[in-house]
């Protein structure tokens, strides 16, 4: 893991403990390959399929995926849920637990 995303999950986590006694829930997303138009306009195709192949669930994630996490962990769907990150990265954290996916 980078230490920029060791320190998000450390100022996630206690943002989390001193913010719930107010009733603000803090959460984290941490996504994997998305096939963004940055990420398709700086990458071949021969690329995105290597790493597609890559990930376990055997494709780059979509930006509204994403978004759906987010839409989640913001909803009352999650009312109980506080402090975690949740990796959206088809697997890719399973299958190389040393690294989020990116």
């Amino acid at each position: 893991m980078r230490d920029g995303k060791a320190g998000l999950i450390s100022l996630v986590k206690t943002f989390a403990v001193e913010l719930a006694p107010k009733g603000v829930r803090v959460n984290a997303v941490a996504p994997g390959a998305i096939r963004t138009p940055r990420v398709l306009a700086a990458t071949s195709e021969e690329r995105r399929e290597a790493s597609a192949r890559s990930i376990p669930l055997g494709r780059m994630g979509e930006p509204e995926e994403i978004a759906k996490v987010v839409t989640f962990l913001a909803s009352d769907l999650a009312s109980y849920v506080t402090g975690p990150t949740l990796v959206a990265d088809g697997g890719a954290s399973v299958k190389f637990p040393l690294s989020l996916g990116s």
